[in-house]
């Protein structure tokens, strides 16, 4: 099993040719939607006529009567619980996780005291989910189908991470911990498929694209980052490509009846890890509520 995941065979999913999508009348949040692939992805959405709302530190689209922006900061896991309360979330379709960063070479904390890349690319996410869960999508018409959320970082790619390590407080190693977010992510994904109440669950693997998310790790605009985002520009697929492939998916009448399904970087079906078992999955969950309640108390 790849980084990218294993392709699952038995699960066919079909959807909509982007060229020939309408998303009229649909609604779709983005949290991490001012920046890279959520940016990309906003936008498809945007073109395609959907409603959408993107969740961020500063917005650098155009105002668009259809687009609306909530300003946050999701460092801070005191701000995303109150914004799990409070965000509007009640007319839409879909939500989609895509705020992340990569660990620093050195050990990083937020304010709070939470490993920044934790708190930012899985905690936050956590968080949030504790008031947005039941909430999503209630106030569409009864017959609409299930709600949706999908949870964008690595699913299917075999990393296991270590829930009784969640704040990196042990033997500190930025892959180490980056991979933690990524396997801790795909146990939030998971656990709520199992949900027998609230949205259906989806998993993104979008694999290796240009964005910004790696400028923690190398230093924003040193010449270690550039050099590495120009190469990876050169043999992966871009942003706007991905957002063309993918946001298809997050619509398709193909999921109406189903939850839990992972989808690599060409948006194809993949194998959940091996390793996240339902004893597994469990564990990350106390962790993070336990990691949780004594950041927020």
């Amino acid at each position: 099993m790849g980084a990218f995941g294993t392709l699952d065979r038995a699960t066919v999913v079909r959807s909509t040719p982007v060229e020939r999508l309408d998303l009229t009348g649909k609604r779709l949040t983005v949290v991490g939607g001012t920046n890279g692939l959520g940016q990309a992805i906003a936008r498809q959405a945007l073109a395609l006529g959907a409603g959408v709302t993107v969740v961020g530190r500063t917005l650098r689209d155009a105002p668009h009567k259809r687009l609306r922006f909530v300003q946050a900061d999701l460092s801070s896991m005191s701000g995303a619980v109150r914004l799990g309360e409070e965000l509007p979330a009640e007319d839409e379709d879909v939500v989609l996780f895509t705020n992340g960063i990569t660990a620093a070479k050195l050990r990083e904390e937020t304010s709070e005291g939470v490993e920044r890349d934790m708190a930012v690319s899985y905690l936050s996410r956590y968080a949030l989910l504790q008031g947005l869960h039941e909430r999503i999508g209630v106030n569409r018409p009864t017959s609409s189908p299930r709600a949706r959320v999908f949870v964008m970082a690595g699913p299917g790619g075999d990393q296991d991470g270590n829930p009784a390590d969640l704040n990196a407080l042990t033997d500190y190693n930025q892959n180490t911990a980056h991979m933690n977010t990524v396997a801790a992510n795909e146990a939030l994904t998971i656990n709520g498929a199992n949900a027998t109440n609230g949205p259906a669950y989806f998993g993104l693997n979008p694999g290796l694209i240009k964005t910004d998310i790696r400028a923690n790790y190398l230093g924003a605009g040193s010449f270690a980052h550039k050099a590495t985002e120009a190469l990876v520009g050169l043999l992966a697929q871009s942003p706007q490509t991905y957002a063309r492939r993918i946001v298809p998916v997050l619509f398709t009448h193909d999921l109406n009846h189903r939850t839990g399904v992972m989808f690599d970087r060409k948006a194809r079906p993949i194998r959940p890890s091996l390793g996240m078992t339902p004893n597994r999955v469990e564990s990350f969950m106390t962790a993070s509520d336990s990691l949780l309640r004594r950041v927020v108390g």
